[in-house]
């Protein structure tokens, strides 16, 4: 098993200590935390808590969501799926934490969500299968519980030692879902460790290469939500197509999965064609938005997301 470090502390909500930094993730270390409260956490419908549906809802009519999910059949697709997701409690609070803590983390985790229902339903067919690999899709993020406030709306460049705690999220949602969902192997822990794990083995926290089709999906999902999306540390989102040109550069050079990266372009598409008619091209005509500092430290521009 790689070996995995804690560079911060992991609390849940109430502020209690999972681990300690400087842990090792060992497998002793996740069965005890995973068997601490295996049975103790009731399960919840996602989108029967508080305002989760209809926040879902407001988001998907803003552009470019309003493309991709243009058609009553394909929200009620979406709302099909997503209605029989259950998670243990504890979840669904720190989801909800961010409504009022880091709004836009909260909306991020529940696009994400959305985008990768709708991408997964093009490559998976299996209705069992498909629920219980989306379930990873809301919270993959929710290790930024242990991640200062005042980094996660920073709005201008990130330290280097704000960044390590930044990317501390990654090990700190994989506690923090072991111990949750009771099992270390679970499918929304595994994804909330390496969703910025990269296909080329460029990403962290370890720099693993990445073959897991729902990894991938969250992947370029969470790269383009984050990318057309209001940031703190940028004045205006990417337009739509500099976002897919950028997600496309990616995938073409190995770094993200193409066959997603086509199912997404297809997506954005007003007639829907098959992703498999989707070819990917290196021309590039968009531009980043003026003064953004995305992927930008104060010493150096290395990748901070």
């Amino acid at each position: 098993m790689p070996e995995y470090r804690l560079t911060h502390a992991v609390t849940d909500i109430t502020g209690r200590e999972l681990l300690a930094a400087d842990t090792r993730l060992t497998l002793p270390v996740l069965q005890t935390l995973a068997g601490e409260h295996k049975t103790a956490f009731p399960g919840c419908n996602l989108l029967s808590y508080c305002r989760v549906q209809a926040d879902m809802v407001d988001f998907l009519r803003e552009p470019p969501y309003d493309v991709i999910f243009h058609g009553a059949d394909r929200h009620q697709a979406i709302f099909d799926i997503a209605g029989d997701v259950v998670m243990p409690e504890p979840v669904l609070i720190s989801l909800y934490h961010f409504r009022q803590l880091d709004f836009y983390t909260y909306r991020h985790m529940l696009l994400v969500f959305a985008l990768s229902i709708l991408i997964a339903r093009e490559l998976i067919d299996d209705r069992a299968a498909l629920l219980q690999e989306v379930m990873a899709g809301p919270i993959h993020d929710i290790g930024k519980l242990c991640v200062p406030p005042a980094i996660l709306t920073k709005k201008t460049p990130l330290t280097p030692s704000e960044i390590v705690h930044l990317r501390h999220h990654a090990l700190a949602g994989y506690v923090l879902l072991t111990h949750f969902f009771g099992e270390h192997e679970n499918l929304a822990a595994r994804v909330a460790r390496d969703h910025h794990e990269r296909k080329d083995g460029s990403g962290y926290p370890l720099g693993n290469p990445i073959d897991n089709l729902m990894i991938d999906i969250i992947m370029v999902s969470d790269i383009y939500d984050a990318l057309i999306s209001p940031r703190p540390y940028r004045p205006v989102s990417y337009n739509n197509r500099t976002a897919l040109e950028e997600i496309t550069h990616q995938a073409m050079t190995g770094i993200i999965s193409k066959t997603v990266t086509r199912v997404l372009i297809s997506l954005n598409r007003r007639l829907k064609p098959h992703y498999s008619s989707c070819t990917l091209s290196s021309e590039r005509r968009g531009l980043p938005p003026k003064d953004n500092v995305y992927g930008r430290k104060s010493e150096d521009s290395s990748d901070p997301a």
